[in-house]
């Protein structure tokens, strides 16, 4: 898939604690934050949010590596500038402060700036709440960013951090103790309903995380484990971007099913309206173990 041009998408900035950041804004309704995985906003984070605007929500991607737009396919840029590209963007997050890749127990400081985001979304969108997704390096993001109650259908899409370099860091993931206590709180309290999306033999997203989050959340947590055979083959890496690269986008695929139920969640949490069916506590599609 070639670059894209960002035609169809609001720019913008957004300023918190003297931190700036672009984003990129597409549609209208309650707002769903789009972190985007390594190398940055490709095109097929943008056909994702192109979705999430489809359904009546409005996509709020912030730029926090790499370059919008740009595809990070070796068909489209050649293997070595590909592979340079993504170099760059794993760089950047590893000497960044902001981004916490090998500790565990603890939250990325970006963090803090993303609920901030979703709170002057929330503000400008309107709706019941928020959703999130991340992705990749950023998955646990949408997790930590739960500990807001605004925030309403977090989505963890191949969650890697920290990295799965030692059986601790494996079974773990990017979010502090007072994070988590907070998220298992609103699970409990609230009906707080938490997805996460992985390949089973994804090396970067090990079944020990998920099974940790099981473990945290019980019940609350839908984990959505799919067959490395069902992701898309024509894809660079071996499969992990469930919703993006490795995307099947036919219907009848496992991949594209598990992109619809993330689709129905944000549905469920932030457009049904009180009395159609929204009380349940969880979505009846919804039941992937």
């Amino acid at each position: 898939m070639a670059d894209h041009d960002l035609s169809g998408f609001e720019r913008g900035t957004f300023t918190h604690d003297g931190s700036t950041r672009r984003i990129l804004r597409r549609g209208t309704g309650p707002a769903v934050i789009v972190i985007a995985e390594i190398p940055g906003i490709t095109p097929k984070v943008l056909e994702f949010a192109e979705r999430v605007a489809a359904i009546g929500c409005t996509a709020v991607l912030p730029v926090l590596f790499g370059t919008p737009g740009r595809s990070a396919h070796p068909k489209d840029d050649g293997r070595l500038r590909s592979g340079l590209y993504t170099a760059s963007s794993v760089w950047q997050v590893c000497v960044s402060r902001e981004f916490t890749v090998l500790a565990t127990g603890k939250t990325s400081p970006v963090v803090t700036w993303l609920r901030a985001l979703a709170a002057e979304e929330h503000r400008r969108c309107g709706g019941p709440g928020v959703g999130a997704l991340g992705m990749c390096l950023t998955g646990g993001f949408a997790l930590a960013m739960a500990a807001d109650e605004r925030l309403l259908a977090p989505v963890l899409s191949q969650p890697s951090l920290p990295l799965a370099v030692t059986k601790s860091r494996a079974g773990g993931i990017d979010i502090s103790a007072e994070d988590l206590a907070a998220v298992r709180g609103r699970c409990e309290r609230d009906g707080l309903r938490v997805m996460g999306l992985r390949f089973r033999g994804d090396r970067l997203v090990p079944g020990d995380r998920f099974a940790f989050l099981r473990r945290e959340l019980g019940d609350a947590f839908t984990a959505v484990e799919l067959d490395d055979a069902t992701a898309n083959p024509r894809a660079a890496m071996p499969p992990h971007a469930v919703l993006t690269e490795h995307l099947v986008d036919e219907p009848g695929q496992p991949t594209r099913a598990a992109l619809d139920q993330v689709l129905d969640l944000f549905r469920a949490r932030l457009l049904e309206e009180p009395g159609d069916g929204s009380t349940e506590t969880r979505p009846p599609h919804l039941t992937d173990r």
